[in-house]
Parts: structure tokens; sequence; C-alpha cells
């Protein structure tokens, strides 16, 4: 599931407070015969997504809420209590710069050549002369980032999606999308863009940063649906959502 955005400059004002988090697997107290409840229910054993881990996915999802709760949103308040506004934009965009790798080697395997270029001229652009990728200067220059990633190349190329996942710490993925994301992570050590992972080895803090501002770009929030059927609703969104990526 990818998600940090790119950002015009290191001005740019801050993200909204991390809300507050609602635990959505308490204990609920729910009338069955209430009418929300039994359309919710009725709707939601309509959609079809392949998941026969579900008893071990369910497991893992309430474990990442509850990490979520109790060490990384803190740690993420933390870092925005810490740190200004233009520091953490900058922080983002630097790492957002350096996805553009994947996202370039992903989009020549699909065939998009277009979207290559362009994201081509975002490297160049951030890399020079928005100093390693600070600033944003091809975002103003009408180059947003387009994500690409292994798990879309694989989809593109006709392989199925495979059983749903949810990954410890990462959340909702699939088969396909899990082995996508270990082959993306293998292409980025392999190019070290700019010295990126040789660094980033050398100084194993900065791996604590990317954590950070890796959970800080994503808006989402545990128990934010309201909803007892919370995992149903992520499970399904989050496999419509790959498809559409998949087909743009």
């Amino acid at each position: 599931m990818s998600t940090a955005l790119s950002f015009n400059a290191v001005a740019q004002e801050a993200r909204p407070p991390v809300p507050a988090y609602h635990d959505p697997l308490l204990e609920l107290d729910i009338d069955e015969r209430d009418n929300r409840y039994q359309f919710e229910r009725s709707s939601l054993r309509a959609l079809n997504v392949h998941d026969p881990l579900e008893g071990v996915n369910r497991r893992i999802y309430r474990f990442n809420a509850q990490f979520d709760r109790y060490v990384y949103l803190p740690v993420v308040r933390t870092y925005v209590w810490a740190t200004p506004s233009p520091v953490r934009t900058g922080v983002s965009n630097v790492f957002d710069n350096l996805r553009d790798i994947p996202n370039l080697g992903n989009s020549l395997l699909q065939g998009k050549f277009q979207r290559s270029g362009e994201t081509t001229a975002r490297l160049l652009f951030n890399s020079i002369f928005g100093l390693v990728g600070i600033f944003d200067v091809a975002e103003k220059m009408g180059l947003p980032q387009q994500d690409e990633d292994f798990g879309q190349t694989l989809g593109v190329w006709g392989v199925p999606a495979g059983p749903y996942l949810v990954i410890p710490f990462l959340g909702p993925s699939s088969l396909r999308d899990g082995t996508g994301r270990v082959a993306d992570w293998v292409f980025e050590d392999y190019v070290n863009y700019m010295d990126n992972r040789d660094f980033m080895n050398d100084y194993q803090a900065t791996w604590g940063i990317w954590a950070i501002d890796l959970r800080y770009g994503i808006p989402f929030r545990y128990g934010a649906l309201d909803s007892p059927f919370e995992y149903d609703q992520v499970r399904y969104l989050h496999t419509k959502l790959r498809e559409f990526e998949i087909s743009h």
C-alpha cells in the first residue's frame, strides 16, 4: 500500500496534526437488529476479495493497530513537535526523490514511456536544482510524482494478485504486491542512487527517520471509519485501489 506525497517547496505548511486514535478492535456492543448494521453486513458479504488467510490477517491487523497506537503515532507526534515544518517537508522531499528510482524503472517495464521521461526529468531537476531533492522544483514545473511499483508492473504483465495479505507493520498487500515490494527494495539497493544506501547503512539513524517520515506521510488512521467492519472495508478499498492503479 504506497502513500508519501511530494511538495512544492520546503516552506509549505505543515500537515494537519495527527488525530486522536480510536481502537477499531475494541469489543463492540452492536445491536444486530439495527438496520444500519444489517445493511453494512449484507453489503460486505457481496465483496469478493480472495482472503484465505483471513484469521491470520485479522490478528496481524490488530497487532498493527496496537503498534500504531502505542509506538508509531507517538513517535510521529514527537517528530512533528520537535521539528519545524520546513525541515519535515525537506526530509519528505528527499525520500520522495529517492523513490523516483523504482518509479522510473517500473514505468519503463510497463511501457509507460512518457511517464518514464517525466520521472527522469523529475530526478534530474530535483537532484541538481533541488539540492538532492530537498526542494521539489519539478512539481512547480508541472512534473508531479507518479508512483509505480513492481507489484503494479506484475499486474500489468497479467500476474494475478493472489491471496490478500496483511503484512506486519506495513499493512494491506497481496502475495503479488508483497513480492513486488521486495523486488523494489532490492532494485533500490542495487542502484544505490547518489550513494544513498551506503550513507543510510553508515548512519543507521537515517533508517529511523525514513520510517518516521513514511508514517508521517500516510493519512490513514485506524478507527477512522468508525465501523465494526473496518477490516473488511480496508481490504476491499485497498484491493480496488490496486486494480485502479494497475489499469492506469
